[in-house]
């Protein structure tokens, strides 16, 4: 039989066809077994799992031929046919949980037919689990209305909560105290008795077969004045006046209204448009009438519930409007029957019908924060809206949908229509940014005094302009203040409580109101300080020697003591201003006594102080005194042994005991003592130690002890100690002294050495290094070397000490020196110093590598070649036979090449065939019958050296400055600068030789305002360039027409004539200048006396040549010297250090015309020329 189904929407006629043979004869039962379709006998359901075992989805059909089952899951087949059985288990536990998830429906099928089940879902979830949970402090006052908050972890399966405490005993419920449906503890009104530090939240989760402890809280409840007032009632939950709930017949619904209030509230169940008694409803006894509850709910429950709450200080109510909503009824439902084949078969199956229509208003608008869920209603009488695809979009009974987890671009124009009809509405969604306080109040716990800050931050979205922040302690609006008030609520919203005292500690909270709704935080402070003394000290229990110590705590301070001190003072012992207190012991702070175990004959008195988290209490007042009486001694004095120090004498010594354990009168130290080989003890009494025994041998052993006694007796018998008599230093010293050698490391063996009389500590191995081996070798590498061997030799020869510490007979010495010869010796030593040590023995270290050459020195003699100087390694290690010159050019993968050198006294090494283009690494590597590690060195080598080719010119004056850059590998190179001035008649003048690794020079003594033109022939440099200032001009007719002139050079002769005469006065006086003058004064050993023919130096054509002055085309004075010579005038002018002259002018002969230079020689034209000679009007212009 084949079955078409068509789903209809909800009360439209659902109508099911079967076609079938149309036989007019009645069911005939059959003799043979009749062929039958599957007709399923085991439905699954939908439901959660947690692990592998829980999946089991029953699938059983009877049907002749026996049906096979298969199973389809989110649309796909799922596993293979199954022959016998269709039940579905989790078979491979190898493939994940949460591979189960989806949706199943089951196929039954034989050759007549398929019969499926309907879609189920199997929700897959992991276990719930214990996130870190931290215990939550929770204070408020007596009368106040309190919610124990629980949170259990979400599932598809609500768990059921149980608050219980500590012993697992269910926190007993009433009126009053009650678990609400979300699992929250809900307190109407605090009483004392409330206050307990053991309130748990636990979670069952039945289908996960998990129960939770979720939360643990300590409720502190506060007294406090205000229960003579009382409160009015209200209620936690639900908020506002009015709910509606919707609901399906069959289903169960409770309406819930949990009161607060002073005293508790009485709850009334109404149904404001009939008779409770008329509804299948009932008040739930076992809630204390705080729910209504509807076990199976009807369509006749429909209407408008209230329930109200009242006590003598008012009533408060809450309606609900309660929809009650059938699924589509059956008027006709078909029956499974048996027909024969031929039979006209009909089957009905028909719903009733309402005709469709919307109750919502139209064009409403919903306003809600991002993040909640949204309702928008669209409450009809006939059809249902297509599900949507959003799994946050969930759709009601009556049409409406819930919007969860809505954000921005949820909002919008939403419509809600009837299939088949024109009936529809529209509704806009507005979404805000949430309100939320980013930094709440904390709970702080504030020292007395103090002012504590408790902040409100919060963000809310800017389209909410009005919002109001409301602070409130305990449940009370607080007042805005000014700052000089002790609440002060800033701008930006926080709170400031200043001169904390006691009664400030109390619960805040800040809360946020926009016109979407508010949110609220809390903090607490908490005002805490040093706990107050202890009181009341007490000595009970008291025995000879213990009694009990009591005390009563002071007030904590809300900081919980910690523990308790008790300190301790002895007087009978100690001197009275001597006296001091002493730690016992700390007790925790849940005590409030000791028991006190006391010495024997001393005197007590006790104080104790009290310690929370904040500090110290101040002590307490004194106990009374308490004397304890003498008794034997309880121990014998520590640290017992021998500090002998000289040989035959025995120093017993022990650590003094403290006078409060010497237990009574007459109390003194017994010390005995006996040889090894004693069989009888010897005894001294002592009051103080140490005590010493005379004529007892070198190093001889002793078992001593001391024993503590007084008038009443003797101290349990110690256990003897082992002494030894004063150590001697060692008789002999170590013998079958042996080496192994291995390169720079010795093995140094020895035999024990015997009569060490004392104590053994170690051996020292005394070293001493005599020499290289091949000294005549040595001396063929030159003086030099040789003095520098000698000296290092000097330095490394001297002994040489390795102290090997305990009983060990060997010893590695690493670090010697390699082809050396060496001699050593061992002796033995103890506290008393060391033995004689045992006779020289000599070995020899074997040659190794040397170290690398002392240095190495590049230099190119040509374009292709470089000489290479080093000098000898500064440690050979034995017999130096060689060198080894490696190079290859500086670049990767270059072929290395090597030069042998087998006569170890030469130093140096010419390479040629280089390329001038690269450059090379160089290594130079010294070789006894190894090679040691090279010396490196990078270089290239010199180029022949060119003059410049870029030069940059600065002009001035009288001069031209010429710079240029001179190249790092090329060789110096002299050359010439030739000028000349741009004017008829005007000749090339050359330069002084220049050299090329000066990079400057200055062409001096040239006409100011004059265009020049330079040149350089060795590299066709040529540039022309002009000087600074105003060109000279010509003067108009002939010299002898210009009298101005004519006299200005006479009054100028004459003046020179008159300077020349005093000079010459001068002279005759004492030869020298002023300056001189001042040098002989000073009697400056260093400085020169000025000859008297220094003027007599200068001849006549130097001084006309100076005075006159240069022609339009005449010689320059040239000089690069950056120095007193350049700014007066040329002059040679040495100085002595204090700034003296220490010379005469120079007496150098005349330079060629004009030619100077700063920079140093060239080694092609040797030393540059000199300056030229002062002219005599500089000298006569110097000041005096």
């Amino acid at each position: 039989m084949a079955v078409a189904k068509k789903q209809g929407t909800k009360r439209e006629s659902l109508i099911h066809l079967c076609l079938l043979l149309n036989p007019l004869y009645p069911p005939v039962t059959p003799a043979v077994t009749v062929s039958e379709p599957p007709e399923l006998t085991e439905l699954p359901l939908s439901y959660t799992v947690f692990s592998h075992e829980d999946i089991n989805l029953p699938c059983e059909a009877t049907g002749n031929p026996t049906p096979t089952f298969r199973w389809v899951k989110d649309g796909e087949a799922f596993g293979s046919v199954r022959e016998e059985f269709g039940t579905l288990r989790a078979q491979d536990e190898e493939k994940t949980l949460d591979s189960y998830g989806g949706y199943y429906r089951c196929y039954a099928s034989n050759t007549l037919g398929t019969a499926m089940t309907q879609s189920v879902h199997l929700i897959v979830e992991p276990q719930p689990v214990l996130l870190k949970q931290q215990r939550v402090d929770k204070k408020a006052n007596e009368g106040d209305s309190v919610i124990l908050a629980c949170n259990p972890p979400n599932s598809s399966t609500p768990p059921h909560i149980h608050w219980m405490d500590r012993r697992m005993v269910h926190i007993k419920l009433n009126d009053r105290v009650m678990v609400g449906l979300d699992g929250n503890l809900y307190f109407s009104n605090l009483i004392k008795t409330d206050s307990r530090r053991d309130y748990s939240c636990n979670a069952q989760y039945t289908a996960a077969r998990t129960v939770l402890p979720l939360r643990a809280v300590h409720l502190t409840v506060i007294q406090s004045n205000d229960l003579v007032h009382g409160k009015k009632p209200d209620f936690f939950h639900p908020v506002g006046s009015h709910s509606s709930v919707q609901a399906l017949t069959s289903h169960s619904v409770v309406l819930e209204c949990l009161p607060k209030g002073l005293p508790t509230p009485k709850m009334e169940w109404k149904k404001k448009d009939g008779s409770l008694e008329e509804t299948s409803g009932r008040v739930d006894s076992d809630s204390h009438g705080r729910w209504f509850r509807f076990d199976s709910i009807e369509q006749n429950d429909d209407g408008e519930y209230e329930c109200v709450a009242s006590n003598n200080h008012g009533s408060v109510s809450h309606s609900f409007t309660l929809t009650v909503e059938a699924p589509p009824n059956w008027v006709k439902k078909p029956r499974s029957q048996r027909y024969a084949p031929g039979e006209t078969v009909r089957l009905e199956c028909q719903a009733e019908e309402l005709p469709p229509q919307i109750l919502t208003s139209d064009a409403k608008v919903y306003k809600f924060t991002e993040g909640g869920s949204v309702v928008m209603d669209c409450e009809e009488g006939d059809d249902r809206l297509p599900l949507l695809s959003d799994p946050r979009v969930a759709l009601l009974t009556n049409g409406s949908i819930i919007v969860s987890d809505v954000s921005h671009e949820d909002s919008g124009e939403y419509s809600c229509s009837i299939k088949h009809s024109n009936i529809s509405i529209s509704a806009h969604l507005e979404v805000y940014n949430q309100t939320v306080i980013l930094n709440g109040p904390q709970d702080v716990r504030v020292l007395r005094g103090s002012s504590a800050l408790l902040d409100c931050v919060f963000q809310k979205d800017p389209r909410l302009i009005k919002y109001q922040i409301v602070w409130k302690k305990a449940e009370h609006k607080m007042q805005e203040s000014s700052p000089d008030d002790k609440h002060t609520i800033f701008d930006n919203g926080t709170l400031k409580v200043t001169n904390i005292q006691s009664d400030d500690s109390a619960r805040y909270s800040c809360e946020v109101i926009t016109a979407l709704g508010s949110v609220t935080a809390s903090g607490s402070i908490t005002v805490v300080a040093r706990p107050d003394s202890p009181e009341g000290l007490s000595l009970s229990d008291v025995a000879d020697h213990s009694l009990t110590l009591s005390w009563n705590p002071g007030k904590s301070h809300n900081s919980p003591i910690i523990e308790f001190i008790v300190e301790a003072r002895e007087e009978q012992h100690t001197e009275h201003g001597r006296w001091r207190w002493e730690e016992w012991k700390r007790v925790p702070g849940e005590f409030n006594h000791l028991e006190l175990t006391l010495h024997p004959y001393c005197t007590y008195r006790f104080r104790v102080f009290a310690v929370n988290e904040i500090g110290r209490s101040d002590p307490s007042h004194f106990s009374d005194h308490h004397k304890t009486p003498p008794a034997v001694p309880d121990r014998n004095p520590s640290g017992v042994r021998s500090e002998s120090t000289d040989p035959k004498t025995m120093i017993i010594t022990w650590d003094e005991m403290d006078k409060r354990f010497h237990s009574g009168e007459g109390f003194k130290y017994h010390v005995s003592w006996r040889g090894g080989g004693d069989a009888q003890w010897n005894h001294a009494d002592v009051a103080t130690p140490p005590y010493v025994i005379n004529d007892t041998g070198t190093y001889t052993p002793f078992e001593i002890k001391v024993q503590a006694v007084n008038d009443v007796g003797g101290a349990p018998t110690p256990e003897p100690e082992i002494g030894y008599s004063g150590e001697d230093e060692p008789q002999e010293a170590p013998t079958n002294v042996s080496t192994k050698v291995m390169d720079s490391t010795v093995t140094v063996k020895w035999k024990e050495a015997q009569n060490v009389r004392g104590l053994l500590l170690g051996y020292k191995i005394y070293l001493q290094r005599l020499g290289p081996q091949g000294s005549r070798v040595r001396r063929s590498l030159g003086k030099q070397h040789q003095k520098r061997e000698d000296k290092l030799e000097r330095a490394r020869e001297r002994d040489r000490e390795v102290v090997v510490h305990g009983v060990k007979t060997s010893e590695e010495v690493t670090g010697l020196r390699l082809y050396s010869s060496y001699e050593l010796s061992v002796a033995a030593f103890n506290s008393k110093g060391e033995g004689p040590r045992s006779p020289p023995h000599h070995f020899s270290t074997p040659q190794g590598a040397p170290g690398p050459p002392a240095s190495l020195r590049l230099e190119s003699p040509s374009e292709k070649s470089m000489l290479l100087y080093w000098s000898p390694p500064e440690e050979t290690n034995g017999i130096l036979q060689g060198y080894v010159v490696q190079y290859r050019e500086d670049l990767e993968n270059s072929l290395l090449q090597m030069e042998y050198i087998d006569d170890p006294t030469v130093t140096h090494f010419e390479l040629d065939s280089l390329d001038p283009s690269s450059h090379y690494i160089f290594n130079v590597i010294a070789s006894t019958i190894v090679e040691g590690p090279p010396i490196t060195r990078r270089g290239a080598t010199a180029l022949d050296g060119v003059a410049p080719s870029h030069i940059n010119i600065v002009p001035s004056n009288t001069s031209l400055n010429l710079s240029w850059v001179h190249g790092e590998r090329f060789r110096n190179h002299g050359f010439i600068i030739r000028y000349r001035r741009k004017s008829p008649g005007c000749d090339w003048l050359d330069s002084e030789v220049v050299n090329s690794t000066q990079g400057f020079y200055s062409l001096k003594g040239l006409l100011p305002g004059s265009e020049y033109q330079l040149k350089i022939n060795d590299t066709q440099w040529e540039n022309s360039t002009r000087t600074i200032g105003a060109a000279p001009s010509v003067m108009p007719g002939g010299f002898a027409a210009r009298g101005w002139l004519i006299g200005l050079i006479a009054a100028i002769l004459l003046l020179v004539l008159i300077l020349l005469i005093l000079c010459l006065i001068k002279r005759s006086k004492g030869g020298k200048y002023a300056v001189k003058d001042k040098e002989d004064k000073e009697g400056d050993s260093e400085a020169r006396p000025m000859k008297d023919e220094t003027f007599g130096e200068y001849s006549d054509a130097d001084e006309k040549r100076s005075e006159s002055q240069p022609s339009l085309c005449g010689e320059s004075k040239l000089g690069s010297d950056d120095s007193l010579a350049e700014y007066g005038d040329s002059v040679d002018i040495q100085f002595n250090e204090d700034g003296s002259f220490i010379g005469q002018y120079s007496n150098r002969g005349p330079a060629p015309p004009g030619h100077e230079s700063s920079g140093p020689a060239s080694p092609d034209n040797g030393v540059p020329p000199p300056p030229i000679a002062p002219s005599m009007s500089t000298i006569l212009d110097r000041p005096s």
